[in-house]
């Protein structure tokens, strides 16, 4: 597996995050050689949901009023019907992600979570997948829906649900890995 050692990756999520893809790409992100915090808009632990019913607690390593998206290389975006909903009307949760996109890093969002980028128009013009019961609020908002399991558009990483995850985690890898190159040359 690709690495990409002294990056900093944040996984932004609250209650009823889809446990695999926040588990997951934790732990590939890892093993890729990553420091991964799981931020959230509360302190504590956040509790997943596994298919149809609660699943495990997660422990939130920062608050979002601890963080900045100057001190992240990528921002993770678990999804689950309840988790992103439930961050799409949190005002700061959505600074956050607009942070993110702004400074061109990377934002990758699985399953429910381009509901996210859909709050902030940032699927219009742009190649996009999702879980397929939101396709139509994808397009909707101007993205070009594709069924595809990982679409990478403009630094924007998407992938449509947990059979995925290998395909949306390795994206992840290769788009911090160029963008990094990308921020050393235009620094040299």
């Amino acid at each position: 597996m690709p690495e990409i050692r002294n990056a900093n990756i944040m996984i932004l999520a609250t209650h009823g995050f889809e446990e695999s893809e926040l588990l997951v790409p934790q732990r590939k992100l890892k093993e890729a050689g990553a420091r991964v915090d799981v931020v959230s808009p509360e302190a504590g632990t956040i509790r997943g949901w596994k298919h149809k019913d609660w699943g495990e607690t997660v422990q939130v390593d920062k608050t979002l009023d601890q963080v900045s998206a100057d001190d992240y290389d990528a921002i993770v975006l678990p999804g689950g019907q309840i988790n992103p909903d439930l961050l799409r009307v949190n005002e700061q949760a959505l600074k956050m992600i607009r942070a993110f996109l702004d400074s061109g890093k990377v934002v990758a969002a699985i399953c429910h979570a381009p509901w996210l980028l859909v709050e902030l128009d940032a699927v219009r013009g742009r190649n996009v997948t999702s879980y397929h019961s939101i396709k139509t609020d994808v397009k909707n908002a101007g993205g070009k829906w594709v069924d595809k399991e990982v679409v990478a558009d403009g630094g924007i990483v998407t992938s449509r649900n947990p059979n995925d995850l290998d395909a949306f985690v390795a994206k992840i890898i290769e788009e911090v890995q160029e963008g990094r190159h990308e921020r050393q040359r235009a620094a040299s």
